[in-house]
């Protein structure tokens, strides 16, 4: 998603106290910035303007989640949809960090089995065969998440285009990871979890059918 420079990002953010610009440091520490330290930790690569892991982030107060994002603007949308969400309850979001991350190298910053899940959605197809390593389910990816996810974690995956999904099912098989879920049409399945992401409602108001599968770390 493109999105143009916001001058008031970066001090909303800094002003923020659940913002990592730097998570190197909290390698494999990350529970420890949370109330609920037992929860699980789920992290979202590439959280957009944060639609998803807000409502992801109020709808599941017991487990902790990480939004992820290389551009500060998002990080900042992320946050305000995040806050508005919990003010309408009288809360705060007690279970949410935001940490801006070059998600190509997610190594850098998550420890060893340290996530229980990763959401990837409506990522970069990467449409020439020469830019296939910058996909996000790529297996030079899928091996990092291996590593940083703990057995029997999970990678919940969404998009809307036919040949990143079937491509990323290859990938996924070549990286030994479990499938169990696969859905080709989301939205007139039977899965009763989703939530509607921004790209989602477009490309659904634009006919497209959305993919979606569930792949276990094994």
């Amino acid at each position: 998603m493109r999105i143009r420079y916001k001058k008031w990002a970066r001090p909303e953010l800094a002003a923020c106290p659940y913002y990592y610009q730097d998570g190197t440091s909290n390698k494999g520490c990350w529970r420890e910035k949370f109330i609920k330290k037992s929860a699980p930790l789920y992290a979202e690569l590439g959280c957009g303007k944060g639609a998803f892991i807000a409502e992801a982030a109020f709808i599941h107060q017991n487990i902790n989640f990480i939004a992820c994002d290389i551009k500060s603007e998002m990080l900042a949308y992320t946050r305000r949809k995040a806050v508005k969400r919990f003010e309408e309850e009288g809360l705060q979001p007690a279970n949410l960090v935001l940490l801006t991350l070059n998600i190509e190298k997610t190594e850098t910053v998550f420890g060893e089995g340290e996530l229980d899940r990763i959401y990837i959605n409506f990522c970069p197809p990467w449409k020439r065969e020469s830019d296939y390593k910058h996909r996000l389910t790529h297996p030079r990816q899928l091996l990092q998440y291996i590593k940083i996810l703990k057995p029997g974690g999970e990678i919940h995956f969404k998009t809307d285009d036919d040949t990143l999904f079937e491509d990323s099912l290859v990938y996924f098989e070549e990286c030994g990871f479990m499938i169990l879920r696969i859905e080709r049409d989301l939205h007139r399945s039977s899965y009763t979890e989703n939530i509607i992401t921004e790209h989602e409602k477009m490309f659904s108001e634009e006919g497209k059918k959305i993919k979606f599968g569930i792949f276990v770390n094994t």
